[in-house]
């Protein structure tokens, strides 16, 4: 298997160039990629110190880097795809021609646009989305759900948290998630707390063998993590998701993106960013 470095260029915080690049990589199994992203490329010596990173890679090592960039301004962009000594993948520059062409108008080639705080308005609901995931994390304020877009229901470490969090960050949606305890399992009934939201929830689940693994990582002794409790655990949470029709998802191959594209797919919860 062949290793290769991958450079991910941007003018602001890179997270575009790694988000595309990243779709690309995974079609190639064979190979591993070394990443380095390197951000905040807004000037001509900004530039020119990022070829001389990747022609530095590219003079020291068998294989020639790749660089994938999504530099915006032209001066700045053409250092880069002209002087590095290697594959450079321009993802603006492979879109916004053809997108010029046919909207019949010039690109305002404004940096920052995707990740930056230019919309005021969808970052401050961003970061109240953040704020209620938290504030409302494991149950702790039922009192709340009441603005909650969507209430995730799921035993310990089967991925409510890191959802929630994902769905406020990226799309704005105001999350919360709540624990089944072994008596809430046991009594196969929806909590009361969560009786007037029964059309909120939605279930999490996962392989038995998988919650193991993941709880031994956070408490190794006693039954948390033992076989027979996650079984228990997992088989009662998937009775009550159906006994009661609560929509529910497999977590344990599906990544969080996926997670939370199947839920809002589901549920038909707003997407408040885009």
């Amino acid at each position: 298997m062949t290793n290769r470095t991958v450079f991910f260029i941007s003018d602001q915080t890179g997270v575009t160039a790694e988000t595309l690049g990243h779709s690309l990589l995974t079609q190639f199994d064979a190979q591993e990629f070394r990443q380095l992203t390197v951000p905040f490329v807004d000037s001509i010596d900004k530039a020119k110190q990022a070829v001389d990173e990747v022609n530095a890679k590219a003079a020291s090592e068998e294989l020639k880097p790749l660089v994938f960039s999504t530099l915006v301004q032209d001066d700045v962009r053409e250092v880069v795809r002209n002087d590095c000594e290697c594959l450079v993948i321009d993802f603006f520059d492979a879109f916004l021609g053809p997108l010029e062409q046919e909207l019949g108008v010039q690109s305002s080639h404004t940096s920052g646009r995707a990740h930056g705080m230019a919309d005021l308005q969808s970052y401050d609901q961003r970061i109240d989305a953040t704020n209620f995931a938290m504030a409302n994390d494991d149950g702790v304020n039922t009192q709340h759900y009441d603005k909650a877009d969507v209430i995730l229901l799921g035993v310990s470490r089967s991925g409510k948290t890191p959802t929630c969090l994902y769905l406020a960050l990226n799309y704005g949606v105001y999350a919360a998630n709540y624990p089944l305890s072994e008596e809430e399992l046991e009594a196969a009934a929806v909590p009361k707390a969560l009786l007037h939201h029964r059309t909120k929830l939605y279930g999490l689940t996962i392989a038995p063998e998988r919650l193991a693994e993941i709880r031994k990582e956070r408490r190794a002794v006693g039954r948390y993590a033992s076989p027979q409790q996650v079984s228990f655990e997992v088989r009662a949470a998937e009775a009550l998701f159906k006994r009661h029709g609560i929509p529910y998802v497999d977590t344990t191959r599906f990544s969080i993106e996926e997670i939370a594209s199947t839920i809002l797919n589901v549920t038909g919860v707003e997407r408040r960013l885009r």
